[in-house]
Formats: C-alpha cells, structure tokens, sequence
C-alpha cells in the first residue's frame, strides 16, 4: 500500500508535510518516524510501507523544512556532503517540537488506535531517544542514534519502555559512547540495548554499503515485538 503527503502545522507557524503510511487493515497503532539525515527518501518511506503493512499507522515528518522544503536524497558522495551540510545546521529543539506535532496529529487521525510511538534512524535515533525525554509517546525505538550520549542527563523524563540498537564499529557512535550509554540506563530494564558485532553504522538500511541482512532481521524483530507488546 502506497502513503501519501499530508500538511502539518508547525507549533511556530509555517507547514510542513509528512509522509503517511495508513495500517494495511485501515486503523493500527501510530508509530511517528524520524528520518536519517536524507530527508524523507526512499528508504524512509520504504520503512513507513513495509510497517503500514504489518498494521500500523506511520507518519514521517519532514524535519528539515525550515532549511529546505522537501528534502529527497540518494547517497551519493556529492549528497552525503549536502547531507551533512543539512545536519550541522539542523535545530534539534525544534526537530523535536515537530515531531511533538507529528505525534499528536497522529493520535486523532482515524487511521490510529490513538497509541503512538517513535521510531528513528541515525540522526532519527537520537530524536527517537529525545522525542521520549520531552513528548508523550508510549514506546520509542533508536537505531544507531548519533549523539544520544550528550543527552542523558534529560533520561529520568522517559516514561516509556525503548529499545537502541548500536553497531560496534559505528564509525559515528564509538564504543565509548555506547559503553556510557549502557551503563547509565543498567538499572532501567525496560530500556533494551543491544549491540550488533562486527556492523557499521545504518546496517539496517536495505541496500546501504553496511547492509547486513542478519542484524536487520534480528534488530527489526526486537524492535516489533517492543512495539507489539507498548503500542498493540
């Protein structure tokens, strides 16, 4: 089943679009997804279709609107460059107020049950992990989340069960980040973490240079069955 875009309001002003993926069944749990640093590509809405098909509802924002509208990339080197150029400039406050909206719009649509969790990639990762700190969802899933170490000390505001997946030769997250991230959230059960050996950064991303069918399987299944038992 093909999504389609839909314009969101900005808490500020301005609009935004999303791409939404309606549950294959017509209604299912709302899970809110956090692009890479691509904007919202193919993979993403890839990710948004092949959850739809399992019975959710998904809505991926278009985060990086305020630099540039409808933001569509490949990985190629000259757009990884752009990539990174949207990266540095990117407001992580207001990303995450965004995807604030996102969530809520989520909760009253009619494709939703009302539930509604994050799910992110990369930069995604960590506005998954901080979406959890600072909006109301009911469980939230990060892969490979970037510079979600800087952030711990907002962690006690979580209120939901979440899963990270890490790579252990993440190139962008090193061992000594996830090390620190492992050990403060020890006490918290209900806050998995794994860590897939051997595996680089976005070993998830069909058709990426690191894809590794084996880790993407296992970290998919992990992440479902989080959102199966907090979401439905």
């Amino acid at each position: 089943m093909a999504g389609k875009y839909i314009s969101l309001t900005a808490k500020d002003g301005g609009t935004f679009r999303a791409y939404l993926a309606p549950a294959a069944s017509g209604k299912g749990p709302g899970i809110v997804l956090c692009q890479e640093i691509f904007g919202i590509n193919a993979y993403v809405r890839e990710v948004a279709d092949q959850y739809a098909a399992e019975g959710y509802t998904v809505l991926a924002p278009d985060l990086f609107w305020r630099m540039e509208p409808n933001v569509d990339m490949g990985y190629s080197p000259k757009e990884w460059e752009r990539a990174f150029d949207f990266f540095k400039r990117f407001n992580v406050d207001k990303g995450i107020e965004d995807i604030g909206v996102a969530a809520q719009a989520l909760r009253t649509r009619p494709e939703s049950t009302g539930k509604v969790g994050t799910l992110g990639f990369c930069l995604g990762g960590k506005l998954a992990y901080l979406t959890a700190c600072r909006v109301k969802v009911d469980a939230a899933v990060c892969y490979y989340g970037v510079g979600i170490e800087q952030n711990l000390d907002e962690s006690q505001n979580i209120k939901c069960p979440m899963v990270m997946h890490f790579a252990d030769k993440d190139q962008f997250v090193p061992k000594e980040a996830i090390e620190r991230i492992k050990a403060h959230f020890a006490p918290r059960p209900e806050i998995e973490i794994y860590v897939y050996h051997g595996q680089d950064h976005a070993f998830a991303r069909t058709g990426g240079d690191h894809y590794d069918k084996a880790s993407a399987m296992t970290a998919e299944a992990r992440s479902k069955a989080l959102f199966k038992k907090a979401l439905g």
